[in-house]
Formats: structure tokens, sequence, C-alpha cells
């Protein structure tokens, strides 16, 4: 039986990105997040986001080290926080990320917000750390399609993933269509919404036909929408929960009835604002 972890999405270049993963925002007690990445890996999670200002980077290059996968079958991405951002800065704060983690390379690493008069060398920094190899693929987090517009106009390389809050909430639909129509790969954070949902009635009565949780149903609607995934959880048996949604299908209908559930509602911050 095929499970989600061996869907793909190829970026840009050819890179082939696990389309579901584990993110790590929030675990911050070093031993449960080595056991949670480490069973997670164990489970068949391919897929790791962390970031610096997580202040867990350490602990998943341990759990990496610790699981038996070789490096280069497992996707590792992180994230330059917002005081370390510019362009000499960003190569600086990519530099402690990577002997954090205990690693020669990185799969992705990110801008984690557009910060205002810096994203754009942010990103250039980025590019030069594609071009050294130090990375296998380029991207943002938090961009809007104005920062997008920006950093096309001077950047050498497109950025390869976009990674944005989306939950049936806030379907983020004229973001996706544009990051689509340029080749860019869209990243859900948030992507169960903090657990808003998870009581609603419609949600519910789609998850009983199927069997599933409503958790389950959200995830299988962010994959059908080929949208990357990464739900965090720090308990281990919601760690291969959310793991398990190969086995089924959401029809049309019911991928459009989540789809208007869209409220433009956001549990986290808008980057404009930010």
């Amino acid at each position: 039986m095929s499970t989600i972890f061996e869907h793909m999405i190829s970026l840009s270049n050819g890179v082939q990105m696990p389309q579901f993963g584990l993110g790590t925002y929030k675990m911050t007690e070093p031993e449960q997040t080595v056991k949670v990445v480490e069973k997670a890996v164990s489970l068949g999670y391919r897929a790791i986001d962390t970031a610096s200002i997580y202040g867990n980077e350490k602990e998943v290059g341990e759990a990496i080290r610790n699981s038996g996968v070789a490096r280069e079958d497992l996707f590792v991405t992180s994230k330059v926080w917002n005081d370390e951002q510019g362009y000499d800065e960003t190569l600086r704060a990519f530099e402690r990320s990577l002997t954090a983690l205990d690693m020669n390379y990185m799969d992705l690493y990110l801008t984690h917000w557009p910060v205002s008069g810096s994203y754009v060398d942010t990103y250039r920094a980025i590019e030069r750390l594609y071009d050294e190899k130090l990375i296998r693929a380029t991207g943002v987090s938090n961009h809007h399609e104005s920062h997008l517009k920006e950093l096309s106009a001077v950047a050498n390389i497109r950025p390869m993933v976009n990674q944005v809050e989306i939950h049936p909430l806030l379907t983020q639909e004229p973001l996706r269509q544009f990051c689509e129509e340029h080749q860019i790969a869209v990243t859900s954070w948030s992507p169960l919404a903090r657990g808003k949902l998870l009581g609603e009635p419609t949600l519910v009565a789609i998850a009983n036909a199927h069997n599933k949780t409503v958790m389950q149903i959200i995830i299988r609607w962010h994959i059908q929408h080929h949208l990357i995934v990464i739900p965090k959880s720090s308990t281990l048996a919601r760690v291969k929960e959310n793991s398990e949604v190969a086995d089924f299908y959401l029809t049309d209908d019911e991928m459009a009835i989540i789809d208007a559930m869209n409220r433009d509602e956001r549990t986290g911050t808008n980057p404009d604002t930010y």
C-alpha cells in the first residue's frame, strides 16, 4: 500500500521535495523534540521543517543522526529570522544554523518574514548559498504576491518555495494561483488552523463518512490541492495519525465544501503588518 511519504512535489529546478513533512514550531523541550523527530523519521517522514527562531535546530540534527536514515534521503528546511536578515547577516545566520544542525548542507533555506528594507538582500544571500551548493533549493516564507514580484525584478533565481499560512479558513487562492503560474511550490504552515476547526460540523460529517479524523480530512484537503503540508505535533500518536491520509480521497464536492469555508481568517500575523 502506498503511503503519504511517497508523494513528491517537483520544484522548478527538478529537486523532489516530499509533499508531507513534520513541522517543529514550538518544540522547545530538547528531549521531547529529539524523541518526536526520531519517531517521525522511523514512521517514514522524510521532510523536517525547522527555523533558527524555533531554538531546536540542534535537536533536529541530533534526531536525524540518531535515526539511522541516510542524510541524503531526508529533506531538511530551516529559515533565517528577522533580526538576522540582510546580505552578510543572512550568510552568517545560515552558518550558525548549519552548525547547529551539524550538517554539510540544507535542502531548503527560507527568508522567514519579508522584513522591510532587508528581505531582497536576504534573498540575494540565499541565491549565493544555492550557487555555492550549500542548499539544494531557494525559498521564502510569508511572502505576498507583491513581495514575490519585487524579488523577481532583481533575482537571478526565482524562489522555488513559498511557505505561507493556509487552511480552510484562509485558502489564499489568489496567491496560490500566482505561485503556480510562476513555478513556485507552496507549503502550508498552520495547516490545521491551530485546532479551530476540529469541532466544525461539516468537517465532522465528512470525517465520519471516511472513518477519519477531522485533522486527517484537512491534511487530505491540502494534499489534493497539491500543497506541501507540514503539520506539527509533539504527541507521538498524533504524529502517526497525521500521516495516515493516503488510503482515501475527498470527492470534488467535499473539496468544494471545504474550499467554501474560507473567511480570509488568519491564526498568525499578516505579512503586510508584521
